[in-house]
């Protein structure tokens, strides 16, 4: 979709211009709704790259809360899983320039995961990177909570979207966390 390139070019472009570190206050409305949920005991995280939303402040705020944290890997065909993984774990640099475990411990589905994205709108849909990943894990496993996590400037009108996309559950940006 000739429309989704465009906007993903665009905000690749704004986020390295706009990007800025944040302070752990960023996550206290995540923090409250992890302790609120005790359901949750697994937490899918990703390893930011290319100007995303530093969450590695994360391992630091939730070491009281006991919760098991995991991040992506990226399967043959296209697939992915989640294993876990401690923050300062060895990592290494997959096939998309993207940082993952190294330890191909055994797959683990996160109760709750925290998505990368490069825009999202009102009705929460997310435009990541274009190969699907997200999206594809989500439809085969659809009770897992997912909060997109970006920057508020990132925010668009409208993302096309099509029967292969995933909405997300809930947008956490500096502004707070919204559903």
């Amino acid at each position: 979709m000739q429309q989704k390139i465009t906007i993903r070019k665009k905000a690749l472009i704004d986020r390295k211009k706009n990007y800025f570190e944040i302070s752990s206050e960023f996550f206290d409305p995540l923090i409250k709704f992890l302790k609120k949920k005790d359901n949750i005991k697994t937490l899918s995280l990703y390893y930011p790259s290319n100007y995303e939303v530093n969450i590695l402040i994360l391992f630091q705020l939730i070491k009281k809360i006991r919760i098991k944290t995991v991040l992506p890997i990226i399967k043959p065909n296209n697939q992915m899983s989640f294993v876990e993984w401690q923050h300062l774990d060895p990592l290494k640099v997959n096939e998309f320039g993207m940082l993952e475990p190294c330890l191909k411990n055994k797959p683990i589905i996160p109760d709750l995961m925290l998505v990368p994205l490069l825009a999202f709108d009102n009705n929460n849909n997310r435009l990541g990177y274009g190969k699907g990943f997200y999206d594809k894990f989500l439809k085969k496993i659809n009770q897992i909570v997912t909060i997109g996590v970006a920057f508020s400037f990132q925010k668009y009108n409208k993302i096309p979207v099509s029967n292969l996309d995933i909405k997300l559950n809930y947008i956490l940006t500096e502004k707070g966390i919204k559903k």
